[in-house]
């Protein structure tokens, strides 16, 4: 699930003639204090993070004069919420709100369809007033080869009460959110608070999109959008894994390469990827290990690919070992895996002499791999032993190295 910041999912809205709020990005106090005088005052003050609950957080305020903008966006510059640095802000006009609704479209795990979310309830405690008055709340599923006609949203916002010239425009903006949900391969489009302003006119005060990041090949505009590391939402990318999204995007469609960094560890660690890569990572802290990120390099990666990722693995502050590991079911060539690895070490000018290194692989040309990694120096095995056996292997190879090394349990 790929994430899109609120600026840029109120332009495709406005593309899609969805009414939005005037609005511009400011990275400074001084720039917000501009675009507020431009727009005119009152004005919102909202930070930009491709995560939910900024306004219960604090990282959403109004202001009515330019020295209320300078204090609001000062403040806002230096939060962080959820682990997320704000580093710009949307500052837009702020809206004279006489209702609230909800309205989002998202995908029913069960039924493996759309489904139309609308309330007249909207705001910041939506989950909780839905609790509470249920029957303000509309669900519909939506066939995706019938799609959504307009007779079906004119029911749906006329059951919640919607009446005359609202129902008019509450309908045509589902129509138009339903064919932007379709054509962008959204996973969700969500419009949190759709307001109901003094003069009953209907503007998205804010909107969430997030796009199948898998369908994204055919969304070119929207891929440079696109916040990178946003599909997973539980902190921002570290700069190493940055730089490490390119070794995934070499050759897109051959071979993975994904990394993930930890806090601390010393144990760069490469695997092939699911059930088994997991159980590794489990065997090598159960053995005392302490590993520094996790990384899959698999489904017959290029040797640029391994190399990149090997890299970037290798560069991470306070790593002093490798462990790389595959299952026979990974479909990997072992020499090409080799290739790329050895390179690596070579070009960092690391000495596997001097630096602790095991390499359990078992697959295809897996004896012109071993011949690669041996010729240089690099401790290999093959299907001989288990991956559990491995992991125990590296953790004693670490102790024999450093010898302050934490042993932690050997069980």
């Amino acid at each position: 699930m790929a994430r899109l910041l609120e600026h840029h999912s109120k332009q495709l809205l406005r593309k899609l003639k969805i009414p939005v709020p005037l609005g511009e990005i400011a990275s400074t106090p001084a720039q917000a204090a501009e675009i507020a005088q431009q727009i005119g005052f009152p004005v919102a003050v909202k930070g930009l993070i491709p995560v939910g609950k900024r306004g219960k957080a604090g990282a959403i305020g109004f202001a009515a004069t330019k020295e209320e903008v300078l204090q609001q966006a000062e403040q806002i510059l230096g939060m962080t919420v959820s682990f997320y640095p704000i580093e710009a802000l949307l500052i837009e006009q702020k809206l004279a709100i006489k209702q609230e609704l909800y309205l989002s479209i998202t995908i029913d795990k069960a039924s493996q369809s759309p489904v139309i979310i609308a309330s007249t309830l909207g705001g910041i405690d939506i989950e909780e007033l839905s609790r509470e008055h249920p029957e303000k709340v509309s669900k519909t599923s939506i066939d995706p080869l019938i799609g959504l006609p307009e007779y079906k949203t004119v029911e749906i916002w006329s059951d919640l009460g919607l009446t005359g010239k609202l129902l008019r425009q509450a309908s045509t903006i589902l129509m138009r959110l339903y064919q932007m949900f379709v054509n962008f391969d959204a996973v969700i489009v969500e419009i949190n608070p759709l307001t109901i302003t003094e003069e009953d006119a209907l503007i998205a005060a804010a909107c969430v999109l997030s796009i199948d990041e898998n369908a994204l090949y055919r969304q070119p505009e929207i891929a440079k959008m696109v916040q990178p590391g946003s599909d997973r939402a539980w902190r921002p990318l570290t700069e190493l894994e940055r730089k490490l999204i390119a070794a995934g995007e070499d050759e897109a469609y051959r071979g993975t390469a994904r990394y993930t960094e930890f806090n601390g560890g010393d144990i760069g660690f490469m695997c092939g990827g699911g059930g088994a890569s997991l159980l590794l990572m489990d065997a090598l802290r159960r053995f005392g290990g302490r590993p520094a990120n996790y990384s899959e390099i698999g489904g017959n990666p290029p040797e640029s690919k391994v190399y990149q990722l090997c890299c970037g693995v290798l560069s991470k502050a306070g790593v002093k070992g490798l462990f790389l590991a595959h299952n026979i079911t990974n479909n990997t060539q072992i020499d090409v895996m080799a290739k790329g690895v050895v390179r690596a070490f070579k070009d960092m000018g690391i000495d596997p002499a001097q630096f602790p290194v095991v390499v359990r692989e078992a697959g295809t040309h897996d004896e012109e791999g071993k011949q690669i990694f041996q010729a240089a120096g690099i401790e290999y095995h093959g299907d001989d032993i288990t991956l559990e056996e491995a992991a125990r292997l590296m953790v004693k190879k670490m102790r024999q190295f450093y010898p302050d090394y934490d042993r932690g349990s050997d069980k």
